[in-house]
């Protein structure tokens, strides 16, 4: 029931019941709206964030994790780099100059990637700037991976060639000190027993009885055991590889025949007297992509300092050859 109101008329003095118009009705209504409306926008603004949906809860949730992992994963990026840069540094100041190979360019090392955009897909979402850098460290760090794989895979051939190569080098004297009478004529200019003329000896002669044994100086294949060699007489030719051929000449028997495989210290034969020989000795030559090269340089492997003197001061006596 609407309240009802009076007036107090002088001129009738008495009181007089006020009728409301309906247009103050209809202002009042509006106002009655437009302060609702107004209360529901404040309310809105102030309690929304304090009371978020659950979707809302778990997106600020997701955004959080995301952004934790990517700082976890730029510490751990950044300590994969610096690992990888220790690596590149040993890579090219240790082991590349060990096998004397050229060191790879730090502009090969820290290329980038140059044309189209990689990354565009990843542009126009909320993190894109985030995500995108850390797409592209970890396309960087790929390719240097890559290049520092490549790299040490090179390095473990050249190892286990070096490997081969150390066992494959002549690095012995074919006859053992204590079976040697002397060491009769080294490398270099001697005269030649049976025409006495002045001639390039091209490998060194080892005195010692007939059947003394002769020994492989290094790792390799028999190529030759015959006497098919005029001047050699029955003799063993060793392919070792990387360039390397020793020869054992004037033999009385062979312990070894054509391609069998043999290693450094292996009975390959006898001292004799056969081919172009004046008396019993072994004729010892090694020669190096066809050139022959000095035997006295590749007896580090059986012999001491003070036994490596006196053969090269007995080397470098200038008499006659037995050959």
């Amino acid at each position: 029931m609407s309240k009802v109101t009076y007036y107090y008329d002088a001129k009738t003095l008495s009181y007089q019941r006020i009728v409301p118009k309906k247009r103050n009705h209809f202002k009042r209504f509006l106002w009655m709206l437009v302060a609702a409306f107004l209360c529901m926008v404040l309310g809105f603004v102030v309690f929304t964030p304090v009371f978020e949906s659950p979707t809302e809860k778990a997106l600020k949730r997701e955004l959080a994790f995301l952004q934790l992992n990517e700082e976890l994963h730029g510490k751990k990026l950044a300590q994969l780099e610096g690992l990888l840069t220790e690596l590149q540094v040993r890579d090219n100041n240790i082991y590349r100059q060990y096998f004397e190979i050229n060191p790879i360019p730090e502009e090969q090392r820290k290329a980038g990637f140059g044309g189209i955009n990689r990354y565009k897909v990843l542009e126009g979402f909320d993190n894109s700037e985030m995500v995108a850098a850390v797409a592209k460290k970890i396309d960087v760090l790929s390719k240097q991976l890559y290049i520092q794989s490549t790299s040490l895979d090179e390095i473990v051939q050249l190892a286990a060639d070096k490997e081969k190569l150390l066992a494959a080098i002549p690095a012995i004297q074919p006859i053992k000190n204590e079976d040697l009478t002397r060491m009769a004529s080294g490398f270099g200019w001697r005269r030649d027993p049976f025409t006495k003329a002045r001639k390039k000896h091209l490998g060194m002669d080892f005195t010692a009885p007939r059947g003394t044994p002769v020994y492989a100086t290094g790792d390799g294949v028999v190529t030759r055991a015959d006497q098919r060699s005029s001047g050699f007489g029955k003799h063993i030719r060793i392919d070792h590889g990387f360039g390397y051929v020793s020869l054992y000449a004037h033999l009385s028997k062979y312990n070894v025949r054509r391609r069998q495989r043999v290693k450094r210290g292996d009975l390959i034969g006898f001292v004799g007297n056969t081919g172009r020989s004046q008396a019993p000795h072994l004729h010892y030559e090694i020669s190096k992509n066809g050139r022959k090269i000095n035997p006295i340089n590749f007896y580090y492997g059986n012999l001491s300092p003070e036994e490596f003197a006196a053969m090269q001061e007995a080397a470098q006596r200038e008499g006659q050859s037995l050959d």
